[in-house]
């Protein structure tokens, strides 16, 4: 059986707003949060992938080598490229973009952020790497530390459900989740935990 746990980051210094490819660092209370979630892991995880950005590759590669676990730095699972939102809350992307960025929440499929990365292109590196993920890997328990888009659209392609359904899953400052995979049968352990 293949165990595959996924974290999101930790609180960011600056507020919460879309940073997308902005390498902003965590707060006190977000290493926190990380570090709770990977107190109720250590010692069951086999390997870490992560996001290269610091807010998750910092406290990612702190556990591995701490641990003496493995550990990738992967870049197709880094948050989704923003464009014009980046470094904007979401009512200063409303009042210099208007309609687009409720427009995108109901279906991101349908509207790529200005100068951004659409939904389709980061669709295809998220599932390359999952599929090379299974491919690689059958008894592992892995920890991958990501971002709210990219862990959203794994938890998707992993439950072979659309696109769409990225906007349902909850994904709160160090979410954490995880999937059983057994004979290629991918199962949803628990979410938001």
């Amino acid at each position: 059986m293949l165990i595959v746990d996924f974290l999101r980051h930790g609180a960011l210094q600056g507020g919460v707003k879309y940073r997308g490819t902005l390498d902003e660092p965590l707060t006190k209370q977000g290493h926190r949060q990380m570090d709770e979630v990977w107190a109720k892991v250590n010692g069951e995880v086999t390997m870490i992938i992560s996001s290269p950005l610091s807010r998750c590759a910092h406290p990612a590669g702190g556990w591995a080598e701490k641990n003496n676990i493995p550990l990738v730095v992967e870049d197709r699972i880094r948050e989704l490229s923003y464009g014009d939102w980046e470094g904007l809350t979401a009512s200063q992307i409303q009042q210099k973009f208007p309609h687009q960025l409720e427009a995108w929440r109901e279906d991101p499929t349908d509207l790529t952020p200005p100068q951004g990365e659409s939904m389709q292109h980061f669709s295809s590196r998220i599932q390359s790497f999952w599929h090379d993920l299974l491919e690689k890997y059958d008894s592992e328990h892995i920890l991958i530390v990501a971002h709210s888009g990219s862990i959203r659209l794994l938890l998707t392609h992993a439950l072979h459900a659309p696109i769409q359904s990225t906007r349902h899953f909850a994904m709160p400052y160090a979410c954490w989740s995880r999937v059983q995979v057994v004979e290629e049968k991918t199962q949803l352990a628990f979410h938001a935990r």
